[in-house]
C-alpha cells in the first residue's frame, strides 16, 4: 500500500491545479465581479443621496431619475460605474489587482497558495486564513458530531432491521426511515425551533449561536453542557435529514453477507447467531460502510449544514463559502475551495487506507 499511497499523494498538487484553474478561468466570464459590485454600491449610495437631497415631495424615483441623467454622459467597462470618475474606477481595479492580465493573476495566486497565503477579503478586510480559522469551530462541531451520531444511529438500526426482515419492526421502522428521508433538514430545523426554542409551544433550547453571551465565565463542566445545549437542536436537525440513506444501506449491505455461502456454512456447524453475526457478517457487511465515513464527514462538515448554519445563526466555513459566492469575494472564494479540495483530495487516500484495514485482501496492487 505504501508504493499506491505516495503514488495517490503525488496526484494531489495536479489534482488541485486543475480544480482552481478551471474555476478560475469560469468566475473571469462570469458577470457581476466584485469591482463592478462595489462601483454599483457606490452608484446607489449616490442615487440614496440625491433623492435625499430632491425632497419636496418627489419621489424616490424622480430622484433615481435625475441622477441618471446627470451621469448618462459617462461611459464605463462596468454597468454599475457610469457616471463615476475613469481615474477612481482605475483605482479600484489596481486595488482588486484586475489591472493585471488573468494569467499573471492566476500564477500569483498559486504562488502564494503554495505557502498558503491565500490573500485578504475584498470586503472584510481580514486575511482568508483567520476567517476560517475563525469560523471552523462551528462547522467542525456541526460535522463531527452530526457524523457520529448518524452512524451511531443508522448502523445498529440497520443491523437490527436486517435481522428482522420482513417482520411488524422492519416495515414500521422503514416507515419511519422514508419520512425522514422525505423531509429536508431545514424543515426539520423550522419545526423544532417552533415546538423547542420559544416558538407557539416550548423555550427549552436556544436560538442562535454555539455558545452562551456568559461562556468564558462559566466553569468547564458547564461550558460543556453549554455547548451541547446550543447544538442539540442544529444536530437533531442534521441527523433527521440524514440517517435514512446510511441505515438502508447497512440493512442492505448485511441481507447480502448474510444469504452468502459461508453464513449458511457457519450455520450448518452449529455457530451460535450472535457469533456468526458479529464475527463473520459484520466485517465484510461493514466495509462500504465503515470506508465510507472519511467521505461522510467531509461531506457533512463543508456543505451538508448550510441551511442549518443560517437557521440557527451559526456563523460556519459553509456561510462564510455561501456569502463569499454572492459577494464575488474571489479571494474567499478560491482560499476555501482550495481548502476543501486538499481536504476531500487526503479524505479520499484515507478512505482507500481505511479499505485495506477492514479488508487487507483489498491491496490495490493493480495500481502499485
Amino acid at each position: 500500500m505504501l508504493p499506491y499511497t505516495l503514488r495517490r499523494l503525488s496526484l494531489i498538487p495536479i489534482t488541485i491545479l486543475g480544480i482552481i484553474a478551471i474555476n478560475f478561468f469560469i468566475v473571469q466570464i462570469a458577470p457581476g465581479g466584485p469591482v463592478e459590485q462595489l462601483l454599483s454600491q457606490i452608484n446607489n449610495s449616490a442615487v440614496v443621496s440625491a433623492t435625499i437631497r430632491v425632497g419636496g415631495g418627489e419621489s424616490f424615483e424622480a430622484g433615481r431619475s435625475k441622477v441618471w441623467q446627470r451621469n448618462a454622459s459617462f461611459q464605463s467597462l462596468y454597468r454599475g460605474a457610469q457616471g463615476l470618475d475613469p481615474n477612481f474606477i482605475d483605482k479600484i481595479n489596481q486595488q482588486f489587482g484586475f489591472d493585471q492580465p488573468a494569467y499573471i493573476r492566476f500564477w500569483r495566486m498559486v504562488c502564494e497558495y503554495l505557502t498558503f497565503d491565500f490573500g485578504k477579503s475584498y470586503f472584510l478586510d481580514r486575511a482568508v486564513l483567520d476567517l476560517v480559522l475563525e469560523k471552523l469551530p462551528v462547522s467542525v462541531s456541526l460535522g463531527v458530531w452530526s457524523t457520529i451520531l448518524i452512524y451511531a444511529t443508522s448502523i445498529p438500526l440497520g443491523i437490527a432491521k436486517a435481522v428482522r426482515h420482513g417482520s411488524s419492526f422492519d416495515v414500521l421502522s422503514s416507515a419511519v426511515v422514508i419520512v425522514c428521508y422525505a423531509i429536508p433538514s431545514f424543515l426539520v430545523a423550522i419545526l423544532l425551533i417552533n415546538l423547542f426554542a420559544g416558538g407557539e409551544h416550548l423555550d427549552w433550547f436556544p436560538l442562535r449561536g454555539l455558545v452562551s453571551d456568559n461562556w468564558g465565565n462559566l466553569s468547564w463542566h458547564e461550558r460543556v453542557i453549554d455547548y451541547f445545549w446550543h447544538l442539540t437542536l442544529p444536530i437533531v436537525s442534521v441527523v433527521v435529514g440524514n440517517f435514512a440513506s446510511l441505515t438502508m444501506f447497512t440493512k442492505n449491505s448485511f441481507l447480502d453477507e448474510i444469504n452468502k455461502q459461508y453464513v449458511m456454512t457457519a450455520r450448518a456447524k452449529g455457530l451460535n447467531e450472535i457469533r456468526i453475526l458479529y464475527r463473520h457478517v459484520f466485517r465484510n457487511a461493514m466495509l462500504l460502510v465503515i470506508a465510507g465515513f472519511p467521505e461522510a464527514l467531509l461531506g457533512m462538515f463543508f456543505t451538508g449544514s448550510l441551511l442549518i448554519e443560517v437557521i440557527f445563526s451559526l456563523d460556519g466555513i459553509g456561510l462564510l463559502s455561501f456569502e463569499a459566492v454572492i459577494k464575488r469575494d474571489y479571494p474567499v472564494m478560491f482560499g476555501t475551495l482550495y481548502i476543501f479540495s486538499l481536504i476531500g483530495l487526503l479524505m479520499n487516500v484515507i478512505k482507500d487506507l481505511i479499505y485495506h484495514w477492514a479488508d487487507p485482501r483489498i491491496c490495490f496492487l493493480t495500481l502499485e
